[in-house]
């Protein structure tokens, strides 16, 4: 054989060694929690720009900023409750971390159990990254109503002729959920009285056309303050740090009594483990941030991380509750 020809071959089987070896290279994934972020991350909000949950979203977007080093933009995409952000991100969200839902409690738990169908499935199409923070609703009446704390409320309901009415921001609400589950706990009556949100219905209660209302504290603290409305307690298991004098739910008789809108990050269901869990180490040290805690206390939101697999049994058991609450109480959105 001359020496031509085994160069000749020897060359040959260099390339082809150099193609196999390219081939393999590519066909390898990227890491994407070493690569992550490589572009501005997008955080999803579902409702308005000016709203609690987007203040909220706002403050954790730019303190998980500074913890990336990376632009965070928060992107309202508003429509039907939070469903069309949901369904975005689950159905067009990129599974490499730079898509990120922004994820309010009624977005899917509260609206899959009263609207009994959305177009995503709420547990199946995310993955849970971190709880964020829980606000509880507090317990409001109109002055002229003879009650200064629950159990007064209690006699005062059930010795009426006719039930009490009380108001909510809409059907399938937290406030409209959180009465209801005080008409079971505590067995009284009270007719509900929807209304198209907030400001409308506390128009009717300022005035005394309705008597009781559960709100969230950061949206009541004006009135309350002001002597407008009267406190009777919390819907939290814990005192809140905005009113530490109105006692809890279950402080005040009925045991167990917890209902909070909460607020938290979810992901695409594809995303990488090692992708959700640098994630979740990052928006839990920018909780842990003083300058960020103190943000978030200022708009009525203390930070309370759950990493991720504490998140997603947390998800699941309010689901459930939900779930019960509405089948119990027959309640429909239409």
């Amino acid at each position: 054989m001359t020496n031509a020809i085994m160069t000749r071959r020897w060359l040959v089987c260099c390339m082809t060694f150099a193609a196999a070896t390219s081939g393999a290279q590519a066909a390898q994934p990227s890491n994407a929690s070493t690569d992550f972020p490589s572009r501005p991350v997008r955080l999803v909000v579902g409702l308005p720009a000016g709203g609690s949950t987007d203040v909220v979203a706002r403050v954790v977007g730019t303190g998980l900023a500074e913890t990336l080093r990376q632009n965070v933009v928060v992107d309202n995409r508003v429509g039907r409750s939070g469903i069309v952000a949901g369904e975005r991100i689950a159905k067009q969200g990129s599974a490499d971390g730079h898509t990120l839902l922004f994820h309010a409690s009624f977005y899917s738990e509260i609206l899959a159990s009263v609207e009994g169908t959305l177009p995503y499935d709420p547990m199946g199409d995310f993955t849970p990254v971190t709880l964020v923070t829980k606000i509880p609703n507090v317990l409001v009446v109109h002055p002229g109503v003879p009650a200064h704390n629950v159990a007064e409320l209690v006699a005062h309901a059930k010795s009426r002729p006719k039930p009490l009415h009380y108001a909510s921001s809409g059907n399938g609400s937290s406030a409209h959920l959180s009465m209801e589950l005080f008409k079971q706990r505590a067995k009284v009556a009270a007719e509900h009285v929807p209304y198209k949100g907030v400001p409308q219905a506390l128009i009717d209660l300022f005035s005394g056309q309705m008597s009781v209302m559960f709100g969230n504290i950061p949206g009541q603290l004006p009135h309350l303050r002001s002597g407008k409305l009267r406190a009777l307690a919390v819907t939290s298991l814990d005192r809140s740090f905005q009113l530490p004098d109105v006692p809890t739910m279950h402080e005040a008789g009925i045991p167990g009594f917890e209902i909070t809108v909460w607020y938290g990050v979810l992901a695409p269901t594809q995303t990488p483990p090692a992708l959700v869990q640098k994630l979740d180490a990052a928006i839990i040290k920018t909780l842990e941030r003083p300058e960020v805690a103190a943000r978030m206390m200022e708009h009525g939101a203390k930070p309370q991380p759950l990493p991720a697999q504490s998140f997603n049994s947390f998800r699941r058991a309010e689901t459930a509750k939900w779930t019960q609450l509405v089948r119990d109480a027959g309640i429909r959105t239409n």
